[in-house]
Protein backbone atom coordinates (compact mmCIF):
# COMPACT_ATOMS: atom_id res chain seq x y z
CA UNK A 1 0.00 0.00 0.00
CA UNK A 2 1.12 3.39 -0.79
CA UNK A 3 1.47 6.63 1.43
CA UNK A 4 -1.45 7.87 -1.11
CA UNK A 5 -3.34 5.14 -0.09
CA UNK A 6 -2.73 4.51 3.51
CA UNK A 7 -3.42 8.19 3.48
CA UNK A 8 -7.04 8.09 1.58
CA UNK A 9 -7.59 5.24 4.12
CA UNK A 10 -7.25 6.98 6.90
CA UNK A 11 -9.03 10.03 5.47
CA UNK A 12 -12.07 7.80 5.22
CA UNK A 13 -11.35 6.62 9.31
CA UNK A 14 -11.68 10.02 10.20
CA UNK A 15 -15.28 10.64 8.57
CA UNK A 16 -17.05 9.83 12.01
CA UNK A 17 -14.46 11.18 14.52
CA UNK A 18 -15.08 14.11 16.63
CA UNK A 19 -14.19 17.10 14.75
CA UNK A 20 -13.00 18.45 18.07
CA UNK A 21 -9.79 15.79 17.81
CA UNK A 22 -9.42 15.46 14.38
CA UNK A 23 -8.38 18.21 11.40
CA UNK A 24 -9.76 15.96 8.77
CA UNK A 25 -13.13 15.65 11.16
CA UNK A 26 -13.60 19.09 11.18
CA UNK A 27 -13.23 19.46 7.29
CA UNK A 28 -15.61 17.09 6.24
CA UNK A 29 -18.26 18.13 8.81
CA UNK A 30 -17.78 21.51 7.21
CA UNK A 31 -19.32 19.71 3.77
CA UNK A 32 -17.67 19.63 0.67
CA UNK A 33 -18.03 22.99 -0.67
CA UNK A 34 -15.79 24.09 2.57
CA UNK A 35 -13.23 20.95 1.57
CA UNK A 36 -13.27 22.11 -2.10
CA UNK A 37 -12.71 25.97 -0.70
CA UNK A 38 -9.72 24.82 0.88
CA UNK A 39 -8.52 22.56 -1.69
CA UNK A 40 -8.23 25.59 -4.11
CA UNK A 41 -6.12 27.65 -1.11
CA UNK A 42 -3.74 25.10 -1.22
CA UNK A 43 -3.24 24.60 -4.92
CA UNK A 44 -2.91 28.05 -5.14
CA UNK A 45 -0.08 28.04 -2.35
CA UNK A 46 1.63 25.10 -4.86
CA UNK A 47 1.65 27.34 -7.66
CA UNK A 48 2.85 30.27 -5.75
CA UNK A 49 5.97 28.34 -4.58
CA UNK A 50 6.49 26.55 -8.14
CA UNK A 51 6.51 30.44 -9.43
CA UNK A 52 8.94 31.40 -6.75
CA UNK A 53 11.44 28.01 -7.29
CA UNK A 54 11.65 26.75 -3.83
CA UNK A 55 11.80 23.03 -4.23
CA UNK A 56 11.89 22.15 -0.59
CA UNK A 57 8.55 24.55 0.05
CA UNK A 58 6.99 23.19 -3.26
CA UNK A 59 7.26 19.62 -2.12
CA UNK A 60 5.39 20.76 1.30
CA UNK A 61 2.82 22.67 -0.84
CA UNK A 62 2.32 19.91 -3.01
CA UNK A 63 1.63 17.04 0.02
CA UNK A 64 -0.88 19.44 0.91
CA UNK A 65 -2.66 19.88 -2.27
CA UNK A 66 -2.77 15.50 -1.96
CA UNK A 67 -4.02 15.67 1.72
CA UNK A 68 -7.02 18.16 0.72
CA UNK A 69 -7.73 16.77 -2.63
CA UNK A 70 -8.25 13.37 -0.95
CA UNK A 71 -10.50 15.51 1.89
CA UNK A 72 -12.82 16.88 -1.26
CA UNK A 73 -13.05 13.51 -2.75
CA UNK A 74 -14.24 11.84 0.40
CA UNK A 75 -16.62 14.79 1.22
CA UNK A 76 -18.08 13.69 -2.29
CA UNK A 77 -17.88 9.87 -1.94
CA UNK A 78 -15.48 9.40 -4.14
CA UNK A 79 -12.54 7.10 -3.58
CA UNK A 80 -9.03 7.20 -4.60
CA UNK A 81 -9.52 3.80 -5.91
CA UNK A 82 -11.75 5.39 -8.06
CA UNK A 83 -9.52 7.91 -9.87
CA UNK A 84 -6.61 5.68 -10.19
CA UNK A 85 -9.23 3.03 -12.36
CA UNK A 86 -9.94 6.56 -14.24
CA UNK A 87 -5.74 7.24 -14.13
CA UNK A 88 -5.57 3.46 -15.46
CA UNK A 89 -8.26 3.48 -18.06
CA UNK A 90 -6.61 6.48 -19.85
CA UNK A 91 -3.25 5.05 -19.80
CA UNK A 92 -1.50 4.99 -23.11
CA UNK A 93 -4.44 7.34 -24.60
CA UNK A 94 -2.89 10.39 -26.17
CA UNK A 95 -3.71 13.38 -23.87
CA UNK A 96 -5.33 15.38 -27.42
CA UNK A 97 -7.42 12.39 -27.85
CA UNK A 98 -8.68 11.53 -24.57
CA UNK A 99 -10.04 15.27 -24.31
CA UNK A 100 -11.81 15.22 -27.62
CA UNK A 101 -13.30 11.81 -26.86
CA UNK A 102 -15.44 13.82 -23.58
CA UNK A 103 -18.70 15.15 -23.58
CA UNK A 104 -19.22 19.03 -23.88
Amino acid sequence: MSALERLAATIATRRGADPESSWTARLLASGPEKCAEKFGEEAIEAIIEAVRGDRARLTAEAADVLYHLLVMLAARGVTLAEVLAELERREGVSGISEKASRPD
